[in-house]
């Protein structure tokens, strides 16, 4: 049984020659019983295995007597290396003294390319997350530097356009000709439109690269005036399109009103974009139970189930017409701005009506 067993046996003198080797183990190693009998067993080692068994396991054996599951290398005849799990125990006299050593030793080929494999893999996983990390911060870099480029862009368009302004003003004076005013009127129009557009870019810089829109908060100013001159410059720009309004604000508001009418715009313009024409744009605002609530509905056509998820998405600008599309910026911003003050802006759309709902608390 112990010639033939499915582990190699090795049996060793006090002195630490082999006493005893099994046809198992001879199998194994390729070396014959005269080859190994009588001489050290760290004579068939590998030079690593050699030196753990003088400096580990014989010192740990004398100390314990025994122990399990060690990894050694032994050398076949080939001289080629032989993985080995070993067990070992030592048995001795009544007065302690070492009277031989047995080890049971397990082929471990396999278990030893699993460990390379695994180890080799782990390397190779590590490598991988190391390599996206860098992308990821080249990626980041990138993004910041592309975000400081839009903001120091749409810094220096605005002098230009304003010089662009200042000299349609200019021109307005001395008109002299119908068709003369239209075409002032008409540059005034898209410098009013081309100053929106550089807003919404600078705020859109200013929220990455800061993790937000910043606020000028004034609880001691009334809301109302800015909300209500932002649906009457609306009203002028938009002729012949009716705007109601539903303001009940009997308290103050903690808020940066600017921002909350920058929002405002922003909501109805795009009630007025989409909407039906024939039917009202519906703004209403209201301060109840600590908390402040504005929204703006509209008829039309429902905002599509796809579209719905992305609305808030920068450079979104759903299925719109060319001509009618800006950058896709205007209910982004106006998510931020309602992030920034610590409460949120909602959509619903049914065939009856969109509404855009922006809650917050009042302090």
């Amino acid at each position: 049984m112990i010639e033939n067993a499915p582990c190699g046996y090795i049996s060793l003198l006090p002195d630490g020659r082999i006493g005893h080797v099994n046809r198992t183990f001879l199998g194994w190693s390729g070396h014959a019983t005269g080859q190994m009998v009588g001489k050290r067993l760290s004579d068939f080692l590998t030079i690593a295995g050699r030196i753990y068994y003088e400096t580990h396991i014989a010192p740990l054996l004398r100390k314990q007597a025994a122990f399990e599951e060690v990894a050694i290398d032994a050398v076949k005849a080939d001289g080629q290396p032989l993985p080995l799990i070993a067990n070992v125990a030592e048995r001795r006299d009544r007065d302690g003294k070492p009277l031989s050593i047995r080890l049971a030793l397990i082929k471990a080929t396999d278990r030893r390319r699993y460990e390379q494999e695994l180890l080799g893999a782990r390397e190779l996983a590590k490598a991988a997350e190391k390599a996206a990390e860098e992308k990821l911060q080249r990626e980041q870099e990138a993004s910041e530097l592309r975000e400081q480029f839009i903001a120091v862009l749409g810094h220096d368009l605005r002098n230009p356009l304003a010089s662009i302004s200042a000299g349609a003003r200019l021109l307005d004076r001395t008109v002299q000709s119908e068709k003369e005013r239209q075409i002032i009127a008409m540059m005034q129009t898209t410098v009013t439109r081309m100053a929106g557009l550089i807003d919404n870019v600078l705020d859109l810089a200013r929220g990455r690269l800061r993790g937000g829109i910043g606020l000028d908060r004034d609880a001691n100013q009334l809301l109302e005036p800015a909300l209500g001159g932002v649906v009457d410059e609306l009203r002028l720009a938009s002729p012949g399109r009716v705007i109601e309004t539903e303001f009940q604000l009997d308290r103050p508001v903690n808020c940066d009103p600017a921002r909350l009418a920058q929002m405002l715009s922003n909501l109805v313009g795009n009630a007025l974009m989409h909407g039906n024409s024939s039917k009202p744009v519906i703004v209403h605002a209201n301060t109840r139970e600590g908390r402040f609530e504005l929204w703006v509905s509209n008829s039309g056509q429902p905002i599509p189930a796809v579209a719905m998820g992305r609305l808030f998405e920068p450079f979104f600008r759903g299925n719109a017409h060319a001509s009618r599309q800006g950058l896709g910026l205007g209910l982004y911003i106006s998510s931020q701005i309602a992030k920034a003050h610590g409460g949120r802006l909602t959509v619903s759309s049914t065939s009856e009506e969109t509404r855009f709902t922006f809650e917050m608390p009042l302090a």
